[in-house]
């Protein structure tokens, strides 16, 4: 009796391995690029004609808006529409502690929650705009950030 247990553990054990391979290469298969996270367009991907790959001012890459999250989309349609915003603190003061962003003074930079389904919370996607009208794009709150082209 202790060999069939044996042996059903070697086959469950096989079993997860092979479910694990498969998980891995769609992974890999749904990126694009294996050193990319499924959520970042592959630097292959065709950006918009006219799309600098970098912004001369912030020295940040550039994210193209029809790429982002729908959800992106949506807040970047209330900026432009000023509101009405969904959270208490959409519009706040964003004060670019660090220091991410091109220097500008206090009161510069407005952020705005991007949803992030599933999340219980405001979760970690957010909208950052600058008084001329510039927008950033971070999904990992504040640790880094992309010029959304539009």
């Amino acid at each position: 009796m202790a060999s069939g247990g044996r042996r059903g553990g070697g086959v469950g054990a096989a079993v997860l391995v092979g479910v694990l391979a498969l998980a891995g290469w769609w992974v890999q298969s749904t990126t694009g690029d294996p050193e990319l996270p499924a959520s970042q367009p592959s630097s292959s991907a065709s950006a918009p004609a006219g799309m600098p790959e970098r912004d001369d001012v912030s020295g940040l890459a550039y994210v193209d808006l029809a790429g982002l999250p729908p959800e992106a989309t949506a807040v970047v349609d209330l900026i432009d529409a000023g509101g009405p915003f969904p959270y208490d603190k959409d519009g706040s003061t964003f004060g670019n502690y660090e220091g991410l962003l091109p220097d500008h003074e206090d009161g510069y930079y407005r952020e705005y929650t991007v949803e992030t389904p599933g999340s219980s919370d405001r979760g970690a996607r957010r909208i950052v705009g600058g008084s001329q009208g510039e927008l950033y794009w971070t999904e990992d709150h504040y640790e880094s950030f992309e010029v959304i082209w539009r």
